[in-house]
């Protein structure tokens, strides 16, 4: 019997958690915290976790490494972009995950997922495992993506519901809000190199924060991630401007983090809060009690997504790809997986847990 029991991530946002027992091992899947407050997964009454699996090195999928010594600091594996990139000690010390094709003598295979630096869909266990998708994209202009094998049970990102509205439209969209001096929130690891290559390529000027700059550094050595377009964006970045805290407003902006709850987004926003000057656009995931909340309740920010997760007629195809005997709709709220459960259309099992 295999097993996949959703800790967190089913019905909410996040953090993403997943516990799979196959081949008898248990393996953790992700280790996340938020994005809405400091929420974790709850880990009590786990068996013995043999390894901890991340799909790649976002808040939502690694902040709850602070918790790794709790469950008894089991072997961890990455990709080798998450972890040049990360922070977290444990993380930095993770086995890649590049040329493997066994994880504790079950069979592995990973893919690029297209949602940010090292990202990775990952299936364990063969033909007859799971194919966990994390967070996936198919639209990304910097970073490539890999066909989906095949797979008895499947966690797929849905963290659009069924929204539709291709990445296509949305750069349309934000291009026509640029018309002056504009801050973008978002996370250097990211949408944010990919935006700012976006207005660079079309010859805009562009300044990025110290976070951005970093990642794009770490990104030159590990290009084989990058689709053949992303490599010559990743080259236009050198030619961006510094952006710090206390610099001039003007043209676009492109700072850490993405709800301007740290960094240099959140100094600047908050003197564009108090005096003008630029607009401010929002391009994701809106986190509870953030300063991004409060500006779009009082009007001094907008909405424009940019799409680094899957749309709805994206995830149909994914689902096709893998033909999976069961699944989940993972990282979407309550009514959006009624949404998706109403169509019918999928294998998907109700409540947080695969039994195949």
């Amino acid at each position: 019997m295999r097993e996949l029991r959703a800790l967190s991530g089913i019905g909410v946002k996040g953090p993403a958690c997943f516990l799979l027992s196959i081949g008898g091992r248990n393996l953790l899947l992700d280790l996340g915290r938020g994005p809405d407050g400091m929420r974790l997964p709850d880990l009590r009454g786990l068996p013995p976790i043999d390894a901890v699996l991340l799909s790649h090195g976002h808040v939502d999928h690694t902040g709850g490494l602070d918790q790794w010594q709790v469950i008894g600091a089991p072997p961890m594996f990455a990709t080798r972009p998450t972890i040049a990139l990360a922070r977290q000690q444990p993380l930095q010390r993770a086995i890649p995950l590049e040329g493997r094709d066994e994880i504790l003598g079950l069979p592995l295979l990973i893919g690029r997922a297209g949602h940010g630096p090292g990202a990775v869909w990952m299936r364990i266990g063969g033909e007859e495992g799971l194919l966990y998708s994390g967070d996936i994209s198919r639209e990304s202009l910097l970073f490539g993506h890999d066909k989906l094998p095949k797979a008895a049970a499947l966690v797929l990102d849905c963290s659009y519901g069924d929204a539709e509205e291709p990445l296509a439209d949305q750069i349309d969209g934000l291009t026509a809000d640029a018309d002056g001096p504009i801050l973008l929130p978002c996370p250097a690891g990211g949408r944010g190199l990919e935006i700012a290559a976006h207005f660079l390529t079309g010859g805009r000027r562009v300044a990025i924060c110290k976070a951005h700059r970093r990642v794009a550094r770490i990104l030159e050595d590990h290009d084989e991630w990058l689709t053949t377009r992303g490599r010559a964006m990743l080259e236009s970045l050198a030619t961006a401007d510094e952006l710090a805290p206390d610099s001039p407003l003007q043209d676009v902006m492109i700072a850490a983090g993405p709800n301007a709850e740290r960094g240099t987004a959140k100094t600047l926003a908050a003197r564009i809060r108090r005096e003008g000057g630029a607009k401010m656009v929002l391009t994701g995931h809106v986190a509870t009690d953030t300063p991004a909340e409060a500006m779009l309740a009082e009007g001094t920010a907008q909405f424009r997504r940019w799409n680094v997760h899957p749309t709805l007629r994206q995830a149909d195809a994914l689902v096709c790809e893998v033909a999976p005997q069961t699944m989940l709709a993972a990282f979407c709220d309550s009514k959006a997986l009624a949404a998706l459960e109403a169509r019918g259309l999928w294998p998907l099992a109700y409540g947080k847990r695969l039994l195949w």
